[in-house]
């Protein structure tokens, strides 16, 4: 038999097998390291801005607190007293008003505008970024100008009808149409879901509609039958955006209305604003605040779980 050689390596040499070079993990952790600086401000920022208030609004929630004196734990007679206030039923009546109202109609006006806007027309671009150009200026000074539009002696609104022989109401000061004309404004920021649609129309298969042209489908059936599903998932998102920025807006109804007339204007955020830095009931707007947190995440959870009955996805397609 012949006797086999089995090469023992130094100890030194075989601690070193299986790790890596020092150098490899020396770059590793400065990497780590810049990642966290990185990051530091962002997670800061949530910190400090967002959660931190968060919590501090939960805890006076449940306390009386004036800002004027130090809180005092009132257990839930904040919530109580909340769903007993007529007011605030209103103002919850009026929010979800312009919210039912508002959300459909916006994501109906964008999904027009993005196929307009889909197809090879001369000047797209300019018309692209007017029509976007809305979505980004300040809620203050697009609330100023509609403010002089809607104005029931000298506004644009009322002088436009006037050319065709129709009295304008008194928009702002009516209350049966102050809801309305917020509702109506609501409708000039609808370039954040119109550029989120445009991207998603740019991802539609175009053997879809030659399929559906060899059908002899119209162009109203090729966009109901074939944009529709497959822009379902882009709704699914314009919808739960719209949703929470319908319940969270201030800007214009404050500056327009402040709430009135008679309260008809009055939404939840105007109203939290009202009890905090009016009233200085701070502890009670705390509860209105987490009550509109809360029937944003219940409408949010339903949108949800209505997903399967109209949302179309890739997943049912491999199925």
């Amino acid at each position: 038999m012949t006797q086999q050689r089995v090469a023992v390596r130094p100890v030194a040499e075989q601690q070193t097998i299986g790790r890596p070079p020092r150098r490899r993990l020396t770059m590793t952790r400065r990497q780590a390291l810049w990642c966290y600086v990185f990051i530091a401000p962002a997670v800061l920022g949530l910190l400090l801005f967002s959660l931190g208030p968060m919590i501090a609004s939960l805890g006076l929630s449940f306390t009386s607190y004036d800002m004027l004196t130090s809180p005092v734990w009132t257990g839930t007679e904040n919530y109580s007293a909340l769903f007993a206030d007529p007011i605030f039923r209103k103002s919850l009546s009026v929010t979800l008003i312009y919210g039912v109202v508002s959300v459909p109609v916006t994501l109906v006006l964008a999904l027009m505008l993005a196929i307009l806007l889909n197809a090879k027309l001369p000047g797209l671009k300019f018309f692209r970024s007017a029509y976007y150009l809305p979505s980004v200026i300040s809620g203050v000074a697009v609330a100023m100008v509609w403010k002089w539009m809607f104005n029931g002696e000298y506004g644009l609104i009322n002088a436009a009808l006037a050319r065709i022989g129709i009295q304008g109401p008194a928009w702002l000061t009516d209350e049966r149409w102050a809801l309305r004309a917020l509702i109506f404004m609501s409708l000039w920021s609808f370039g954040g879901a119109m550029l989120i649609y445009l991207a998603g129309l740019q991802g539609v298969p175009k053997e879809l509609y030659e399929a559906a042209r060899v059908d002899g489908a119209s162009t109203f059936r090729q966009h109901l039958h074939v944009t529709v599903p497959m822009l379902s998932t882009v709704t699914l998102f314009n919808l739960i955006m719209g949703i929470i920025s319908s319940l969270q807006v201030f800007a214009e109804p404050f500056v327009l209305t402040q709430g009135g007339p008679n309260n008809s204007t009055l939404l939840l955020s105007v109203y939290l604003y009202q009890n905090a830095f009016e009233y200085l009931k701070m502890g009670y707007a705390s509860a209105i605040a987490w009550v509109a947190f809360a029937i944003i995440m219940v409408l949010t959870l339903l949108v949800f779980r209505s997903t399967p009955m109209w949302v179309h996805t890739e997943a049912e397609d491999d199925r």
